[in-house]
């Protein structure tokens, strides 16, 4: 039979119709949409849009008209790349939703979708299960102490397995996960599912518009859904002393007892909600926008915000605040529109023509326009109160992570913090004349993205992109062509080998140059020997006598630095050796810099070839983070590599081990890792020690750059 409620008048739900009113910010829910690749993110925040009435229809990533992902490249892919901003109203409550991309790739956006959400609604699939994104927001929600929802999506497709998931979740991402509503009729057609909260069946009506009915349910089903209001209950008990004690001495709460500390319980973290649902039909969404609005956090729960003074002090910022701070959690960069900055107030109001105090850069930014973008589509505001999320249009000297204040509250909010990047690619124009362009074009998309990170590098005179996985590299290069006409190649990177000797060995080498005119003469006599590791090139003269002007040393020394930078075994830097320019001879007119410096070179090499040379190789310090069933594969992988393990530790229900592996077998290995761990493989990787290389090794190297210095 239809329940007469709140929760099933859609009509009295949301208001689409114009700008959203003002509200207060105990009604603002600021969330961010998060989980791994293909857990359908984007089609239930099709769902919730389609609910409030902001859609007539919902899109699917299939055709490319969802609101989300509206971005050229994340249409030609049908995956979300960047995240977005949607606004809609539930229940009077304003929902400011950040759809964040699920791709370990794009994990600079959703770190930054996190930063500015007061509470997680993680997505988990409900075929595939949890995933290593899952897991690592999850883990980020956990750092910044915000309560985390979990979204069962999917459990209307045709391999759904809702109690080996749920499982599963509680199994990763700990015991206290309680699921609020579970589906009666999993798979295909799914539309009825027992209802926690309301200890009920909830049935959805076939095609798609959200609307539901609440039935009274007896037998089996009834049983379960009283057994699941009663560990509700028990949640919301141990989530309050006094609480817990009327539970104990009644042996229940009342229902009134039950909603008013309902939203407390989450705040607590006593237990993360899970809601199932089938976002493609658009079955189960409707009650967890429901549960959202009424018992979701907003920016009220924390009273204020942790941040630092110019000095570094610690300092708090209260929400309810006159002074306006607000943060630059993304920037994007689109056409015909500029530089857009998306930023979430915490504090006071912003006005158009305001002028706010960047604290990171110490320098004034006026506000222009304020949009509240909505997708693609964006309304013009005059102003935004504290908790509201909006973006800024071509800001002049501000950036993302940087936090802009009133000069009356000078505070600094926290900074998001993107992970190192983990693959490299050097960039190979196709087309000469384009290097300005490139540089731009790669600055732009370190703003939008500083999970992306670039540098010309002198020492292996190459330009290396590194970014989080092969797709996000892709991408970089996919919009240099589309928005600056660069065609770009990507290329392994060469490895920073070194060149450095065994043993000490000495010369003496001539330059004498006669060619009608003025000629040149000089000659160095000279002495090396190896230096300890990580010491560079030493160079010093013990001359005696008037042999040599002293006047002739920084010549000498100049063209040792030469050779040093060039290379002389193949082609990389010198390293660790130890140069005594200890005599020579000289001309009384021959003898000039450039003679000199020609002498020094060549006296340089001819000892160093007599030094018993040899090359070593850097060699990266690397923690990977794997599942236990993996563990095997992983070690096998680094003993095939050539890896040396130092270390494996239990992190929660992951496997966490350190290793020392050659530079040379770690190109793409982020790839390697996810196809090796069903994508749940994470490693990240810092510079160790150079050492010496195994002599196979060495020497094709060697012949491969004498190969290279015949063909130029």
């Amino acid at each position: 039979m239809l329940q007469e409620s709140e929760s099933t008048d859609f009509a009295n739900k949301f208001n689409h119709l114009g700008k959203m009113k003002d509200h207060k910010l105990n009604d603002i829910r600021n969330l961010a949409v998060l989980g791994h690749a293909s857990a359908g993110k984007t089609t239930l925040c099709e769902a919730m849009l389609a609910n409030t009435g902001n859609i007539k229809r919902m899109g699917s990533i299939a055709d490319g008209n969802t609101v989300s992902d509206y971005h050229a490249d994340e249409r030609e892919h049908q995956i979300s790349i960047h995240s977005s901003l949607l606004r809609m109203e539930w229940l009077g409550v304003e929902l400011n939703v950040v759809d964040a991309p699920g791709s370990p790739d794009f994990i600079g956006d959703s770190l930054g979708a996190l930063a500015v959400a007061d509470f997680a609604l993680i997505v988990v699939d409900a075929v595939a299960g949890v995933g290593f994104i899952t897991e690592r927001m999850w883990a980020e929600a956990d750092r910044l102490g915000i309560p985390k929802f979990i979204v069962l999506n999917g459990v209307d497709k045709e391999n759904a397995d809702v109690p080996r998931v749920v499982e599963e979740i509680k199994h990763i991402l700990g015991d206290k996960i309680f699921p609020m509503t579970l589906p009666l009729n999993q798979g295909p057609g799914a539309s009825r599912f027992l209802d926690a909260m309301r200890s009920k069946v909830v049935e959805y009506k076939p095609g798609g518009s959200g609307r539901f009915e609440e039935q009274d349910v007896d037998g089996a089903d009834g049983e379960s859904v009283n057994d699941m209001h009663r560990q509700l209950i028990e949640f919301v008990a141990e989530s309050d002393d006094s609480l817990l004690e009327t539970f104990f001495e009644k042996g229940e709460l009342s229902e009134e007892e039950l909603r008013s500390h309902l939203h407390n319980a989450i705040q607590s973290q006593a237990f993360s909600p899970l809601f199932c649902t089938g976002a493609a039909s658009n079955v189960g969404v409707a009650r967890l926008m429901d549960f959202i609005a009424k018992f979701g956090s907003s920016p009220l729960d924390r009273r204020s915000i942790s941040c630092e003074s110019p000095d570094g002090d610690p300092i708090e910022v209260d929400v309810e605040g006159s002074e306006p701070v607000i943060f630059i959690f993304k920037t994007l960069v689109e056409e015909h529109v500029g530089a857009l900055s998306f930023f979430r107030i915490y504090s006071g109001e912003l006005k158009s023509g305001d002028t706010l105090y960047n604290i990171n850069t110490d320098e004034n930014e006026r506000i222009g326009q304020i949009l509240l973008p909505n997708g693609k589509e964006r309304e013009a505001s005059d102003h935004l109160k504290s908790g509201e999320i909006g973006a800024l249009v071509k800001l002049k000297g501000t950036h993302t992570n940087d936090t802009l204040c009133s000069p009356k509250l000078k505070a600094r909010l926290p900074r998001i913090e993107y992970p190192a990047p983990n693959i490299h690619a050097a960039l190979k124009l196709t087309t000469r004349g384009d290097e300005e362009k490139v540089a731009e074009g790669l600055s732009v998309i370190h703003e939008e993205d500083p999970a992306f990170q670039f540098r010309a590098d002198p020492e292996l005179k190459q330009t290396i992109l590194s970014g989080q996985g092969e797709i996000h590299l892709k991408a970089v290069s996919e919009t240099l062509k589309r928005r600056y006409n660069i065609e770009i190649e990507l290329d392994q990177p060469r490895i920073p080998y070194r060149e450095t000797i065994h043993t000490k060995a000495e010369s003496k080498y001539r330059h004498k140059k006669q060619s009608g005119g003025a000629g040149q003469f000089a000659e160095v006599w000279m002495r090396i020997e190896p230096l300890p590791r990580d010491s560079g090139v030493e160079f010093g003269h013990s001359l005696v006598g008037n042999n040599v002007d002293r006047n002739f040393v920084p010549s000498v020394e100049k063209g040792i630095r030469v050779a040093e930078s060039d290379g002389i075994l193949a082609g990389y830097q010198v390293c660790d050796v130890k140069i005594d320019f200890y005599d020579g001879k000289q001309h009384p007119v021959d003898s000039k810099d450039v003679a000199f410096q020609i002498a020094g070179k060549q006296a340089f090499r001819e000892a160093f070839m007599n030094a018993q040379p040899h090359l070593i190789e850097p060699v990266l310090q690397v923690k990977i983070r794997t599942p236990e069933e993996s563990l095997g594969n992983i070690l096998g992988d680094l003993s095939v590599r050539g890896g040396r393990v130092m270390g494996t530790e239990t992190e929660g229900h992951a496997q966490v081990v350190t290793a020392e592996i050659p530079a040379r077998v770690m190109h793409a290995y982020a790839t390697d890792l996810r196809s090796m761990t069903g994508g749940r493989g994470q490693h990240s990787e810092s510079f160790s020690h150079y050492e010496n290389m195994p002599k196979d090794m060495e020497q094709k190297v060697i012949s491969e750059a004498s190969k290279q210095s015949d063909a130029a």
